[in-house]
C-alpha cells in the first residue's frame, strides 16, 4: 500500500513525519512491515530527511535495526534524527515493542550521537558477513544500539 499525503502524522513543532508508504513484509530480507516518512520542518513540505521503523526480527534486522534515518547535509546538525525517533516511540509501543535496535557505521559519530542522546545501550560493534555486505551494500562492521521504550506517565 503506498500512499503520499502531506498531513503530518507526528510533529513536535520543530518537524513533522510525513508518511510516505507502508511496505508488506518482503521475504528476501523478513524485515516484517516497513513504514517510512518524510522528515520536514514544521509545516513545511520540503523533505528534508526520512525515517523508517521495521517491525520485523531477522538475521537482516540484526545489521539493518529496527529504525532508519537520514538527514540530508544541509539539515544537519540541529538534532533532527533523534526527534524523528522520539516521534516514532508511539508508533513502536503500538507495535508492541519494548526496546528497538538501532545501527550505524562504527566512523558515523553524528549517528552514534543521535543513539546516545535518545539513552540507548550500545550492545555491540558486529561484523557483518560478507554475503549480506556484497548483496546490500553494507559496511564490514555495525554499531548495535538498543533503545529501551519507557512508556511516559
Amino acid at each position: 500500500m503506498i500512499f503520499r499525503r502531506f498531513r503530518a502524522e507526528y510533529s513536535d513543532g520543530v518537524i513533522d513525519l510525513i508518511p510516505l508508504h507502508i511496505s508488506p513484509p518482503a521475504k528476501e530480507l523478513e524485515f516484517g512491515h516497513e513504514q517510512i516518512w518524510s522528515i520536514t520542518l514544521h509545516n513545511q513540505r520540503r523533505e528534508i530527511g526520512q525515517i523508517s521503523y521495521r517491525t520485523g526480527e531477522s538475521r537482516a534486522v540484526y545489521y539493518f535495526g529496527h529504525i532508519g534515518y537520514h538527514v540530508d547535509p544541509a539539515y544537519r546538525g540541529h538534532h533532527y534524527a533523534a526527534r524523528a525517533c522520539q516521534l516514532l516511540r508511539k508508533e513502536i509501543l503500538l507495535s508492541g515493542k519494548c526496546s528497538v535496535v538501532i545501527t550505524c557505521d562504527p566512523d558515523n559519530l553524528p549517528s552514534r550521537k543521535t543513539c546516545q542522546s535518545l539513552g540507548c545501550r550500545m550492545e555491540s560493534v558486529c561484523s557483518v558477513p560478507e554475503k549480506m555486505q556484497r548483496d546490500f551494500e553494507l559496511s564490514p562492521a555495525k554499531c548495535r544500539y538498543i533503545w529501551k521504550m519507557k512508556e511516559e506517565r
